[in-house]
């Protein structure tokens, strides 16, 4: 198992590219500022580095999988990921033994629940499950930086890391100051970036998630992470709690080749 500390690589410190992932809630609150967010945002001016909010109560979401709330998998095994269509059922690779699933309550709400399948020889199996928030203005399939909604898609994952010591990840873990959030936050958003774990949606795999290179350019924005939960909507990252987050590092692991199938659930249920 790999661990990174210190420095990536990229064209901005460290504490530049946490700074890209300023909560929509901060931001906003920054009256003729611009809106800064590493969580599907563009250049920064000292906002943080990964994030999101809005103004919705954490919310149970819609999920046609079962129960949230971190209820245990019921032991019916299904061919196809429950609530996904086969538009995205077909993005899923052939190879993936574990799966991350955002149902987003509608593509307008930041309200949402995350649920974890492994599949075996008889299918996809569930897991766990909790309740999630998603960007303040829901979903998109076109992610451009500062639109302040998460991109629907089937995305892998391979890099995680946070302000904390790493939990026990069986990805590689990369703990670094650089994911420490602006002392302007609100102090319900100073642990966001305690445990993070990387969407590769328009970034280098391989590197930490405060890597700030975006190889489709800056204008699809990126540093889209799944980290810890405040009880508001986001940027463009998806959060749990803390809890959901050690048993996500603990248990997503690269040898099962993990993928994240995320979008409200008329855009995950599309043929």
């Amino acid at each position: 198992m790999r661990r990174r500390t210190g420095r990536t690589r990229g064209t901005a410190t460290p504490r530049a590219a946490a700074t890209r992932a300023v909560s929509a809630a901060a931001a906003l609150a920054v009256a003729g500022a611009l809106l800064l967010t590493a969580c599907g945002g563009g250049s920064d001016t000292g906002s943080h580095g990964g994030s999101r909010k809005d103004s919705s109560a954490a919310g149970k979401g819609a999920d046609p999988a079962g129960r949230s709330g971190g209820h245990a998998a019921a032991p019916v095994a299904t061919r196809t990921l429950p609530g996904v269509g086969a538009r995205l059922s077909a993005q899923v690779p052939a190879g993936a033994r574990q799966a991350i699933v955002v149902y987003g309550a509608s593509p307008t709400t930041s309200k949402s629940s995350v649920a974890f399948f492994t599949r075996a020889a008889d299918g996809w199996h569930r897991g766990p499950s909790w309740p999630s928030h998603n960007a303040i203005h829901g979903w998109t399939v076109d992610h451009h930086e500062g639109d302040l909604k998460s991109p629907v898609g089937v995305f892998t994952l391979h890099d995680a890391g946070g302000l904390l010591a790493d939990p026990g990840s069986k990805l590689p873990y990369t703990r670094s100051t650089a994911f420490t959030p602006s002392p302007s936050w609100p102090a319900s958003y100073q642990h966001d970036f305690d445990y993070v774990i990387a969407i590769d949606y328009n970034r280098v795999v391989g590197t930490s998630p405060s890597d700030p290179t975006r190889p489709q350019g800056e204008s699809k924005g990126g540093s889209i992470w799944i980290h810890l939960d405040h009880g508001v909507g986001t940027s463009a990252c998806v959060t749990v709690s803390k809890d959901a987050m050690r048993y996500l590092l603990r248990t997503v692991d690269p040898a099962a080749h993990p993928v994240i199938v995320m979008g409200d659930t008329a855009h995950l249920a599309a043929s």
